[in-house]
């Protein structure tokens, strides 16, 4: 049996969402102050890096390869950050949440894969201080407090390599289909300052991804049209041209096969909104996989 990734079905006629739950808010206004008040009260810190990770299958949650290698230098290189917000392809809501658990359990959205990959667990833990703050930033949207979500393996399966100790708290911000690819942006625009409160935040999704279209006898090839697709996203990315990237669908017949649906390609366009414009960019991880796939991340800062 093939694997069954997650978003595969979630496209299929009459599927709906997984987290409908009505999220948790909080209890009363000086509670959430208070909190909030907590993190305001840190000293700022230098301006953290922002990332955009291409996460590829769930076994690379498991695997040691060039990618996972990647994601493990990257902990031991960047500054040790005070929390993480982390913007899932795998968690698409009607409205946009955070998830609130100061324990958030990790969820293995995910089937047909050996039985050691539903045996990790990631321990970390939540911030509530996070997610009460970003709460508070967002004017674009009513950002709601979900205590039932925790860390599916866009989170996890990346995150578990940078930090094997488990030791920095975590928080997920889930992607809200109601909104627009150019909503989405100017919504991260507003998480800004979090990046000088020493929080990473990290989108994870594929620059390239169609699941549809996988060869499995292509493990480390692309489909030319995957390519040329990469090749102009990136040319977008380098050139600083976010307000075409936001119009995706617009930019040509490969880039529509890359892009099929909005989910994988959404948390580029948060890590892009938090770029100054001082900052350096790269790019990491630049390889296909099984065709219809690319690994491509971006490191800004």
């Amino acid at each position: 049996m093939k694997p069954v990734f997650p978003n595969q079905r979630e496209r299929e006629p009459g599927f709906k969402p997984v987290s409908t739950d009505v999220p948790h808010q909080p209890k009363n206004a000086t509670t959430m102050n208070a909190t909030i008040g907590h993190l305001a009260a840190m000293p700022p810190t230098d301006r953290m890096p922002v990332l955009f990770v291409g996460h590829g299958s769930p076994m690379n949650a498991i695997e040691e390869n060039p990618f996972s290698l990647t994601w493990q230098q990257l902990g031991r290189e960047l500054p040790t950050p005070r929390a993480i917000l982390c913007v899932s392809a795998h968690w698409e809501t009607p409205d946009t949440r955070v998830t609130v658990s100061a324990a958030p359990p990790t969820i293995h959205d995910f089937g047909g894969f050996p039985k050691a990959l539903f045996e990790v667990q990631y321990p970390a833990p939540g911030s509530p201080e996070l997610a009460y703050e970003v709460k508070r930033s967002v004017e674009q949207a009513e950002v709601a407090l979900d205590t039932r979500w925790g860390l599916d393996h866009g989170a996890w399966s990346i995150i578990r390599h940078m930090y094997p100790q488990a030791n920095i708290p975590v928080v997920e911000m889930s992607l809200s289909y109601r909104l627009t690819p150019q909503q989405h942006y100017e919504l991260a625009r507003e998480l800004a300052a979090l990046r000088h409160r020493g929080v990473l935040v990290i989108g994870s999704g594929n620059l390239v991804h169609n699941l549809r279209l996988m060869d499995w006898g292509k493990p480390d090839l692309g489909f030319d049209w995957a390519m040329q697709a990469n090749d102009t996203l990136k040319q977008l990315i380098v050139e600083g041209r976010h307000a075409e990237l936001a119009s995706y669908a617009t930019l040509g017949p490969e880039v529509q096969l890359a892009v099929p649906t909005p989910d994988h390609f959404l948390p580029l366009l948060y890590a892009l909104a938090l770029k100054e414009q001082d900052e350096p960019l790269s790019f990491f991880n630049d390889s296909p996989v099984m065709g219809s796939l690319t690994m491509t991340s971006v490191r800004i800062g």
